[in-house]
């Protein structure tokens, strides 16, 4: 009797887990392009206009906040091409860029909203002409 019970608790309990497991709720995916650019190319020594690199890539990491208490839930570099991709449990958040201010980058922080089993696609243009954002001194002749 005791083994028969004892079957039927475990039984029990396998179909509870099982229930508890299939009421989460599926992530979604957000996913997008980085494209860093700057009105005023930079021409290097040798003539050349440099490229966005992986490297380039990652001095713009992306943030991904809560929309409603700006809490940061994660961080995602873009890969070499500049792609992204990010799994996130079904809400509103906003995708920005780390240190936007302090590195006098322009760019509109994006609000979305992550479905379960969907993926959105959000696109981020950065605007890193560094001359332009920290010309902000007055110029005094002697």
């Amino acid at each position: 009797m005791f083994l028969k019970n004892l079957i039927a608790g475990c039984i029990f309990v396998v179909l509870l887990g099982g229930t508890a497991a299939s009421d989460a709720v599926p992530p979604g995916f957000v996913e997008g392009h980085l494209k860093i650019i700057s009105p005023t190319p930079v021409e290097l020594a040798d003539g050349n206009t440099p490229t966005v690199t992986a490297e380039t890539y990652s001095e713009y990491p992306l943030i991904i906040l809560n929309r409603e208490e700006k809490k940061e839930i994660t961080r995602v570099t873009a890969d070499r091409n500049g792609n992204y991709r990010v799994l996130l449990p079904p809400g509103d958040y906003v995708l920005d860029v780390e240190g936007r201010a302090r590195k006098h980058v322009r760019a509109r922080p994006q609000p979305f909203t992550a479905v379960s089993n969907q993926t959105v696609r959000v696109d981020m243009n950065i605007d890193t002409d560094h001359w332009r954002a920290r010309s902000t001194q007055s110029f005094r002749p002697d």
